[in-house]
């Protein structure tokens, strides 16, 4: 390991059992949790840490699903490098695509790469809740929600007919970034879906060249605003182009470069979030079933 800061070896955790969800909705049968990720804006990497997030989470034991919900902008079966249309049973369920162990279902499966999804609210929001329901999920422990930026149709519909055991929030440091990122947190809270935490994405750039560090888009805004909030902040991501680089090539930084520093601080972060989730309730149907 080349740097103690975030250096951490992956070893298995035991899987979550099921937290509880939005008053009203069940648990789905064969997912223990489903985690939200959002921002409020977009451009901050949301998609390529849900990617990664995914991918450390399997890489501890995990067995996790990515739902690709920004049906205008799907970017997930590019950075798993999946294509093709999923296959369906006869009662019209569909077969998750699953690449490097984690099971995947996108708008990007059925329709074409350059094809525009020129669609009101309504049919987004009915795509949402159809992936969620009609996929053949294979027994979860974690199933990660890639939502579109913003708060808007998708992710009042998630609040509303998806049950949710907690929500997770990507910004860059810089102040315009966590000024949206504080309205996507502010609206989980207000329809009842609790912050597991906060990360902060590109929060250093080192030179590959001569080691410098440098904060670019500026430093301290994840921690100040999980201060402000009093919402813990998962972890801080670093600025690199060998993210990028990996996931346009569909093999992610997680799975191109498993011992790799960046790789530790996506292992890092993912073991944060699973003992951030233990923390929460567990779910109803649990307690009732060892009280009756």
């Amino acid at each position: 390991m080349t740097d103690d800061r975030v250096a951490v070896v992956a070893q298995t955790l035991t899987p979550p059992s099921s937290r509880a969800v939005q008053a009203g909705l069940k648990a789905h049968p064969r997912i223990a949790n489903v985690i939200a990720v959002g921002s409020g804006k977009g451009g901050v990497g949301k998609s390529t840490t849900t990617v990664n997030l995914a991918l450390a989470l399997h890489r501890l034991g995990l067995r996790v699903g990515v739902l690709d919900a920004d049906v205008y902008g799907p970017s997930v079966p590019l950075m798993l490098g999946l294509s093709g249309r999923p296959e369906s049973t006869e009662d019209k369920k569909i077969i998750p695509m699953r690449a490097l162990g984690v099971d995947t279902m996108s708008i990007g499966y059925l329709i074409e790469e350059d094809s525009p999804m020129i669609w009101r609210g309504p049919m987004a929001t009915q795509a949402l809740t159809q992936f969620f329901n009609d996929t053949l999920w294979d027994d979860l422990d974690v199933l990660l929600i890639d939502l579109p930026p913003g708060t808007g149709d998708i992710q009042l519909t998630l609040a509303q007919k998806i049950p949710v055991a907690g929500a997770v929030v990507v910004t860059t440091p810089q102040e315009v970034a966590t000024l949206d990122a504080r309205k996507a947190l502010a609206m989980f809270e207000k329809v009842n879906i609790p912050v597991l935490g906060l990360v902060e994405n590109m929060a250093v750039h080192v030179c590959s060249a001569c080691g410098h560090a440098e904060h670019i888009f500026g430093q301290g805004g994840g921690q100040a605003m999980a201060a402000r909030y009093n919402v813990p902040l998962l972890g801080s991501l670093p600025l690199d182009a060998a993210i990028r680089e990996q996931a346009d090539a569909g093999t992610p930084i997680v799975s191109a470069q498993p011992d790799g520093v960046i790789s530790q601080a996506y292992v890092a972060l993912a073991r944060a979030l699973v003992e951030r989730l233990a923390t929460r309730p567990r779910a109803q149907i649990a307690l009732n079933t060892l009280g009756s």
